[in-house]
């Protein structure tokens, strides 16, 4: 038997980043074997200004659920590279605006269709076993009930010896 599977729940979380590791990997392979120079990182960013011309940074950390800080490392890099470009928001000077650049609305383009073919990829994939198909609606449930009730606080409930000694 496989080490991983072994442990159940004790190993989670790193089942979850080693097949998500996994998944951006290979798409990043797509990407490179189809000569366009996009990294799977930048999807939900991409995806988000596709369908809204402007977002602002908190407008973009909201909608991803990551931190203000993140997304403003997301931005500078993205403008390094020319896909993006900021601009000051004229009703409220401290917010910026987050644009595609035309040289990231091309490369948008390009990537449409490797998304299409994920998206059919994962449809073949998940249809091969019946099990796989309940994935999607299981995560869900799981980030809905550790938002009700954060898993360290699970955790603490749980030990045998619940105290505060634990901390020192």
């Amino acid at each position: 038997m496989s080490f991983y599977p072994k442990l159940g729940y004790l190993i989670f979380g790193s089942r979850l980043r080693r097949l998500s590791e996994y998944f951006l990997a290979e798409v990043n392979k797509v990407y490179a074997q189809a000569g366009i120079a996009f990294d799977a990182s930048w999807f939900p960013l991409f995806y988000l200004l596709q369908s809204k011309s402007q977002l602002t940074l908190m407008d973009i950390s909201n909608e991803l659920e990551v931190s203000h800080s993140a997304v403003s490392q997301l931005i500078t890099n993205l403008k390094k590279k020319g896909l993006v470009k900021t601009s000051r928001c004229e009703e409220d000077g401290r917010r910026q605006w987050v644009m595609l650049t035309k040289k990231g609305t091309e490369l948008l383009q390009e990537v449409l269709p490797v998304w299409k073919g994920i998206e059919a990829a994962m449809e073949e994939l998940v249809s091969e076993n019946k099990q796989s198909s309940k994935i999607l609606e299981a995560i869900g449930a799981l980030e809905r009930a550790v938002e009700n009730d954060p898993l360290a606080g699970r955790i603490m409930r749980a030990m045998p010896i619940h105290t505060k000694t634990i901390h020192s």
